[in-house]
């Protein structure tokens, strides 16, 4: 498809539906430069008296609308190109414009915000976090939809702020999220829907909590998540939970299940595991599936590590594409295991180690390296670079490996001091996330969804 078809399809799409998918500018990440961008993220919810609750579906929503979203993610997952997004983007555009313009109904609201739950994974798939997040927000809105829909889009809201280092304002998304229940009845008789919905809004605030290192806190948002509501997001971020208290045995649990739990196929029909960008199902699968990796590899059992850190690099692939930031993600996990294995068996794995650091760091499109003034680099391009905590993994673990080799050891000293710099995590420092012995106090868990070291 030309250039010249797709700027055409983008046109269509903001028209319709007020989303400019050629790019914001950063300057929309940071509130303090965008009143109204913030004003309208932060302004309170608003309700309506009713709710709908369904144990299998989502209650009231237009059938074709679900078979054109199937269709329009089959279309642009298929291929990974601009030119099949754009087209994908048209079809639900499509859809999203064919739905009435009257007042509250629940099925148009349902099925208005499922589209623009599943424009907004789109968008967010492209790199286009400033975009899904206005798709998001559309939702907020819908008043008298079913809220495991504005569950699922205020969660995601939360995650992508956290994903691009926004964490004060996914804190507040987070106490929004939570208060999204309190709002809402067992009349219809889903208690199980309702416990679903409780625990994610529970866990999306106890992971935030994690990120801002407030780890007891964050315990009391995940007690009592052990119930029949601790699925998908709620149960990883649970077990990212104890993973990094080193209750390992729990927490590779609570990965198995979330594991189990994404494999079977769901569609956005199915109510308790609606999701959008980095908190969807397909993200869940791949983030569990690399935390169970990392868990291994922090038990010393390096084969089955290796094994279950490949299959998520190549879920990463099979999902993102082969050079998507998110697979640089998974070979950082890759070569940390790599680290680790060596420093167990007193053996050394240099060469190896390098070549997933390299390729990671391409792929994470980290900022070059100033080799006179790393420092001063780091200062002027980090609040416009996303996935920071990676980049910062990547390029210590890298720094460390050159470091060992006599004539590239200076070279690896302003790696790591570069990589000192732009670590920012408030729970560990970069020489505690790489120092994984068996004999540390703290543990690092690289998060895949939110691209954070927790």
């Amino acid at each position: 498809m030309s250039h010249y078809r797709v700027a055409a399809l983008h046109k269509l799409l903001r028209n319709a539906i007020g989303i400019s998918c050629t790019g914001i500018s950063s300057s929309t990440r940071t509130p303090a430069v965008n009143g109204l961008y913030c004003r309208r993220l932060l302004q309170p919810l608003s309700y309506s008296p009713s709710r709908y609750y369904c144990a299998n579906h989502v209650p009231n929503i237009n059938p074709v609308a679900l078979q054109m979203i199937d269709y329009a993610l089959g279309l642009a997952r298929s291929q990974k190109t601009d030119e099949s997004y754009g087209e994908a983007l048209l079809v639900l555009e499509q859809g999203l414009s064919s739905q009435s313009q009257g007042g509250p109904d629940a099925t148009i609201e349902n099925t208005k915000g499922v589209i623009l739950l599943a424009i907004s994974s789109l968008l967010s798939e492209r790199g286009n976090i400033d975009e899904a997040m206005q798709a998001l927000l559309m939702i907020q809105d819908l008043s008298s939809s079913y809220v495991g829909v504005r569950v699922a889009a205020m969660e995601a809201l939360v995650g992508l702020n956290l994903e691009i280092g926004l964490d004060d304002t996914s804190s507040v998304l987070a106490d929004k999220c939570l208060k999204l229940l309190e709002h809402e009845s067992l009349e219809t008789g889903d208690e199980r829907g309702y416990k679903v919905f409780s625990a994610r809004s529970k866990a999306i605030k106890g992971l935030v909590e994690i990120v801002h290192g407030n780890m007891e806190s964050a315990k009391g948002f995940f007690e009592g998540c052990l119930d029949e509501g601790c699925i998908g997001n709620a149960s990883l971020s649970y077990g990212e939970f104890l993973h990094a208290k080193r209750d390992f045995n729990a927490a590779k649990e609570l990965y198995q299940k979330a594991i189990a739990e994404s494999s079977e196929k769901k569609d956005f029909n199915y109510p308790y595991d609606l999701g959008a960008c980095n908190m969807s199902p397909e993200e869940v699968l791949l983030a569990a599936t690399c935390a169970l990796g990392q868990l291994e590899s922090h038990l010393g059992n390096f084969g089955d590590a290796e094994l279950i850190l490949t299959r998520a690099l190549k879920k990463a692939e099979e999902y993102f594409g082969t050079h998507h930031p998110k697979v640089g993600a998974v070979l950082t996990c890759i070569a940390l295991l790599y680290r680790q294995k060596a420093i167990a068996e007193r053996s050394s794995s240099l060469l190896i180690q390098e070549g997933l650091y390299r390729k990671a760091i391409d792929m994470l499109k980290a900022p070059p390296l100033e080799t006179d003034d790393a420092k001063a680099n780091v200062e002027h391009v980090r609040e416009n670079v996303d996935k920071r905590d990676v980049v910062a993994l990547a390029r210590g673990g890298y720094g460390e490996v050159l470091c060992v080799q006599q004539n590239r050891n200076d070279e690896g000293e302003r790696m790591q001091k570069w990589a000192e710099a732009w670590w920012r995590n408030r729970r560990l420092s970069l020489a505690e996330a790489l120092d994984i012995s068996k004999s540390s106090s703290k543990v690092l868990v690289l998060d895949t969804r939110i691209c954070r070291a927790l």
